[in-house]
């Protein structure tokens, strides 16, 4: 069987690399390993080689992540350069996996396309398609037209939407599936005024939202089920902030973790937090909420690795 460094690549391989400073929550263990691929084909040939019993997790810029303290068993895989690129074709948008959703949106706002609900949408566009990421009533899934992936196996795929089941905030994609890269398709838009639209979201976010303090991004998902067509129903009053607030939960702190004062649905690292104080301030949260409404709250971090 082929451990990781016995792989010939042409990308970067990491032993024991603390994974603590890629996340936006600042928290976490070390991976055993950790590959950072030249480009698909480098990608491709390294899973086909590594041992299959190495599990493999495929790790975006940490944005909606909590990393336990004892790390990650296996190797972690993270797409750098090669895997960035953004391309404008008619009303189309080509953009790597490692392309933060904000320059997407930037750059399809230039060319006329209206892309514009990801621009306060934090990460890359392979946790955009993963999670079916969405913001102001639209979802990454309305616009989706392809991905691009390699499988455990190391095999090379092309995904439709038929092959991803998109839900609200999820998709039945297998955890260890790498996907490189996705095209969109999205409304036609004069670059000024789209431009203002994002500029009016960004003043919202900065209005509403902790975005210097050192957060995840939402925690728990509204618990407003879906429509007919199987949409998640944004406009349904209840919505995950209130529960929180209204269990007496904002502001609670565990160590150095707390439950944001600004918005009550933001964990955050007040300083020196370690993941499982901030774990466990999340599994205050809901058990707090589930006492008082009988609402179960699901997580919208992910949370990966072994305890501490």
């Amino acid at each position: 069987m082929t451990s990781p460094d016995q792989i010939a690549t042409r990308g970067r391989l990491t032993p024991n690399r603390d994974l603590s400073e890629l996340t936006w929550l600042r928290v976490g263990g070390a991976a055993d390993w950790m590959f950072q691929p030249a480009d698909i084909d480098d990608l491709a040939d390294f899973l086909r080689a590594l041992d299959p019993a190495i599990p493999v997790f495929p790790m975006g810029v940490g944005s909606n992540l909590i990393v336990r303290d004892g790390g990650i068993r296996g190797v972690v895989i993270r797409l750098g350069r090669g895997f960035n690129t953004i391309s404008c074709d008619g009303l189309r948008v080509s953009a790597g996996a490692a392309a933060l959703d904000a320059h997407v949106a930037r750059q399809a706002a230039e060319a006329g396309i209206d892309l514009t609900f990801l621009r306060t949408i934090p990460g890359s566009i392979g946790g955009a398609v993963r999670m079916n990421a969405g913001c102001y009533g639209s979802y990454t899934a309305d616009h989706f037209i392809a991905a691009g992936g390699v499988t455990r196996a190391g095999e090379i795929v092309r995904l439709k939407s038929a092959d991803m089941s998109f839900a609200y905030r999820q998709t039945n994609l297998p955890p260890d599936l790498i996907l490189t890269g996705a095209e969109f398709e999205g409304p036609a838009g004069a670059p000024a005024e789209l431009a203002a639209r994002m500029a009016a979201q960004l003043a919202k976010r900065d209005e509403t939202q902790p975005v210097r303090d050192r957060t995840a991004g939402s925690t728990f998902r509204n618990p407003a089920g879906f429509s007919s067509t199987g949409r998640a129903d944004d406009t349904h009053d209840l919505k995950a902030w209130k529960l929180i607030q209204d269990a007496g939960m904002q502001g609670v702190p565990m160590g150095g973790a707390v439950m944001n004062e600004k918005h009550a649905n933001f964990l955050t690292n007040s300083g020196g937090a370690t993941a499982a104080e901030l774990e466990g301030l999340g599994e205050a949260v809901r058990k707090r909420v589930f006492q008082s409404t009988g609402i179960t709250l699901e997580w919208e971090i992910m949370r990966v690795g072994e305890p501490g």
